[in-house]
């Protein structure tokens, strides 16, 4: 019996095996390009634009770096790559994840794996670091819970935490196209990229 394709073409021309992802076959722009296009929260937002796994990305990396300032460009670069894998598997909201069970993990988990080899870091990121780019995941959520997803601020906490105030007050979600967050995106990983 044939067996099913397993690989998707990227527009670099990259052909990405999902059951067995290479750190060859990852290209910063094919990231960029895929998360720009991703839309949260199954595009269940206000706004004149879909709010991005990109945007949030961006969000989530300056939040983590806001709460761990002493933490290294190569966690920032962890924080800002921590949702990477859906330039090809899509954002599937906690819902969906649980009722797909832990066949999605495991892909989510190569395809990580290899993204991070392909940019110098380690292939999986320590457990204290993953719990600080979660908890700035968190933050990012409730934002986007409250301002452009329709929840309330008691709604949201009880999913999320509320928030520090500073988080609040200073940080705010932006909806744009997708060719400026995709630029942003690409040009915030070159940063991150350059300081390591």
């Amino acid at each position: 019996m044939k067996q099913p394709r397993a690989w998707q073409r990227m527009l670099s021309g990259r052909r990405l095996d999902l059951l067995d992802p290479t750190p060859m076959d990852i290209e910063i722009e094919d990231i960029a390009h895929g998360l720009a296009f991703v839309a949260r929260w199954n595009g269940q937002t206000h706004g004149d634009y879909a709010y991005s796994v990109a945007e949030h990305s961006l969000l989530v990396e300056d939040i983590f770096s806001r709460q761990v300032p002493a933490a290294p460009p190569k966690w920032r670069l962890a924080a800002l790559l921590h949702d990477a894998p859906e330039y090809v598997i899509g954002d599937m909201i906690s819902p969906v994840k649980a009722a797909v069970g832990p066949a999605y993990g495991a892909l989510d988990e190569r395809l990580m794996s290899a993204i991070h080899l392909r940019f110098g870091l380690p292939a999986q990121v320590p457990k204290t670091v993953k719990r600080q780019i979660k908890r700035a995941d968190k933050v990012s959520a409730w934002l986007e819970a409250v301002r452009i997803a329709g929840f309330s601020e008691a709604e949201a906490t009880r999913f999320f935490g509320r928030p520090a105030p500073e988080f609040i007050d200073e940080c705010d979600i932006r909806l744009r196209p997708p060719v400026e967050v995709r630029a942003d995106y690409t040009a915030r990983h070159a940063a991150l990229l350059a300081a390591l």
